[in-house]
């Protein structure tokens, strides 16, 4: 990694995780495999960045932990990468079980539990897609109707004044590495 760790991808530790690395890497791996409008790829940094945003819209009191599960929800990706749902599907529970090794790992270094409860879970999920479905329309070329078979088509309050910000991997590193910094104080506050 950029900050000297050293990451078993098959053993990680807690010990091996710096935000910095995560952030640097969800910044430079593209969401769609970098198929969208725009001068910059939409990255999953800031895919993760929008999925925490409307986490909170949907739940407004979700406590701040919970809130960094969600940045965090994609946060393997900074070293394997963001695959299309069919490869994913393709390569089968191996890939699964790598990204739920880092996630635990990741989860642990930052004060999470290991396993997120259920709840919180779908609250993230529901998120996820919300945002998929967006991004979807707004930069992927999906029409309205093909998003909603996709995602399932979102309460339009999750989407009031929401953007997509297509900015330069430096801009995204640091604003994801700043939100998790507001975070981590948020849960230092409690």
């Amino acid at each position: 990694m950029l900050s000297g760790r050293r990451l078993d991808l098959l053993d990680p530790t807690p010990f091996d995780i710096e935000v910095e690395d995560i952030a640097h890497g969800l910044a430079f791996v593209a969401r769609w495999n970098g198929q969208t409008r725009g001068d910059f790829a939409f990255s999953v940094a800031e895919h993760s960045l929008l999925v925490e945003e409307i986490l909170g819209r949907l739940h407004p009191q979700t406590p701040a932990r919970w809130r960094l599960a969600a940045l965090l929800h994609d946060a393997p990706e900074y070293v394997i990468g963001d695959m299309i749902s069919p490869v994913k599907a393709a390569i089968g529970a191996q890939y699964g079980d790598l990204d739920a090794r880092l996630a635990v790992a990741i989860h642990i270094r930052f004060g999470l539990p290991a396993q997120l409860p259920a709840q919180v879970k779908r609250d993230i999920k529901k998120a996820d897609r919300i945002s998929a479905w967006f991004e979807a329309v707004q930069i992927a070329g999906f029409t309205v109707s093909e998003a909603d078979r996709f995602f399932g088509h979102p309460p339009q309050s999750a989407l009031d004044g929401l953007q997509i910000r297509l900015r330069p991997p430096v801009e995204v590193r640091a604003a994801f590495t700043a939100r998790h910094t507001e975070l981590i104080a948020a849960l230092d506050g409690i």
